[in-house]
This record gives C-alpha cells, sequence and structure tokens, in this order.
C-alpha cells in the first residue's frame, strides 16, 4: 500500500472519529472532550494504519506502537482526570459565548473538524513509518528514537505526576511548583512532548520517511508558540504570584541540565 492511499484512508478514519466526537459534545454541551481525545487519536491513527497495510507487525512497528499507545492513552487518561468534575475549557466556553445560538455548528469547524485536520498531518510519521520500505529490523535510530521518547516520556509524565501531587495538598494553593522536573523547565510536560514526537520521527527515519520532519517540527512550535507556552504564560504571569522570579531562574521550554547555582 503507498502512503497517499494509507494516510487518505486514516484521514476518513479521523473525520468520521470527529463527527462523532463533536455530536457527543453537543449532547455533553462540552467541547473539552476533544482534548481528552487528542492522545487516543494518535494512538487509533497508527493501530488502524498498521492493520491496512500488508505485514505490518514488523519489529519496528511493534516498537513504534508500544510507545506511542503509551504516549497517546497516557495523556488521554490524564486529561480525563483533570477535567473530571471541572465545566467546559475557559477557551471553549468563550467562543461558546461569543457564536452563540450558532455555536453547535461552529464548533464542529473551530475544534473538531481543525484538530482532525492537525491530528491527520501530525500523525505522518507515524503511517511514513508503515510504509516507507526500508528494511524492517531495527537499527541504531531506531533506539536513539526509543531513547528521545523515554526521556521526552519521563519529562511530560513525571512532570504531570509531580504537579498532580503538589495540586493536592491544600497548603500549596496558589504557590509555584518548582521543584523536581519544574526545576529544569518551566513546561516539562510540553518538553516532554515534543521530545517524544521527535522520538516517533527518529523511527520514521529509520524506515526511510526522512520527509517527515515537518512533522515533529510543527508539533514543537505549535507547543512553544500557539496552543502550549505562550499561550499559558499570558494567563500566569497575571494570576501566580512570584511568576516573574521563576521566569528569570528557569528555562521556559529547554530544560537545564545542570542543578542551578545556589545564591
Amino acid at each position: 500500500m503507498s502512503f497517499l492511499t494509507l494516510w487518505l484512508n486514516t484521514g476518513l478514519i479521523i473525520l468520521g472519529l470527529m463527527i462523532a466526537l463533536w455530536l457527543i459534545s453537543l449532547a455533553l454541551k462540552n467541547a473539552s472532550i476533544v482534548d481528552i481525545f487528542w492522545g487516543t487519536g494518535f494512538v487509533i491513527t497508527f493501530w488502524a494504519g498498521t492493520w491496512l497495510v500488508p505485514g505490518g507487525f514488523s519489529a519496528r512497528m511493534i516498537l513504534l506502537g508500544i510507545i506511542v499507545s503509551l504516549w497517546g492513552l497516557r495523556l488521554s487518561l490524564y486529561i480525563l482526570q483533570r477535567n473530571a468534575g471541572h465545566p467546559e475549557d475557559f477557551r471553549y466556553a468563550k467562543w461558546r459565548q461569543e457564536a452563540g445560538a450558532a455555536w453547535w455548528w461552529r464548533s464542529f469547524f473551530k475544534v473538531f473538524f481543525l484538530q482532525g485536520v492537525l491530528m491527520w498531518i501530525i500523525a505522518i510519521p507515524l503511517l511514513a513509518a508503515q510504509t516507507g520500505g526500508a528494511n524492517p529490523a531495527l537499527n541504531g535510530l531506531d533506539f536513539l528514537g526509543a531513547l528521545f521518547w523515554l526521556i521526552g516520556f519521563a519529562f511530560e509524565a513525571g512532570g504531570d505526576y509531580q504537579l498532580a501531587q503538589f495540586k493536592s495538598n491544600p497548603a500549596n494553593k496558589g504557590k509555584l511548583l518548582f521543584t523536581g522536573f519544574w526545576g529544569r523547565t518551566r513546561h516539562p510536560n510540553y518538553f516532554g512532548d515534543a521530545a517524544q514526537w521527535w522520538g516517533f520521527y527518529l523511527i520514521a527515519l529509520a524506515a526511510g520517511g526522512w520527509w517527515s520532519i515537518f512533522s515533529p517540527l510543527i508539533m514543537t512550535f505549535l507547543l512553544m508558540k500557539v496552543s502550549g507556552v505562550a499561550l499559558l504564560e499570558k494567563t500566569l504571569k497575571a494570576t501566580k504570584p512570584g511568576y516573574a522570579e521563576y521566569i528569570a531562574n528557569t528555562p521556559d521550554f529547554f530544560p537545564r541540565l545542570l542543578p542551578r547555582k545556589k545564591d
């Protein structure tokens, strides 16, 4: 199967999933469910592609499938737990208010269709790895990709865990977490997410999908400049006392390798 055929088929799958998710969001009156689905959507896309490609279950694809699944399912579960019992995310609530009665159809294009297109484009290395035509045996690039993924997973999952534990203590209400992963970078979860996508790309590169490099570049750009660091820090600067000092002492994205010297 050619890459284009596989990409078009998985695009139809993603479109169907996003339509179903949109309909559910209308019933729930909550568009935030699209964030919960983000990681799982890539897992479904990858395994659907593996099933569609003849002989797709090679050692490389099993490795890639395992780490994609660990990344995507953990992310979805974390966001599900974080959002449980909370109202719709403020971004979608604001758009809902601005759109008024037209939100029911605008939400499909502004939220679900848009994220579906992003997913379809960003997932390209996962599909290129399946149709690259290179030797399916694992090589050094595969193991380097797995190492990038492991580092990224540690930062993302570890950072999320540390923050959840910090917030669970009522004594920390209104305070900043600046130890552990959060002492290395102000956004270990976003850095970790980007690092994992570079890991996925390296495995695609090992399979001959060198041209799919735009995917991790897009993901890194989105996390740094659009929906991640830039968007979150606008709020944190205005609401978190001491955040200016945190900015002065801690990198925003790429982690500090050595411990900060104490004054």
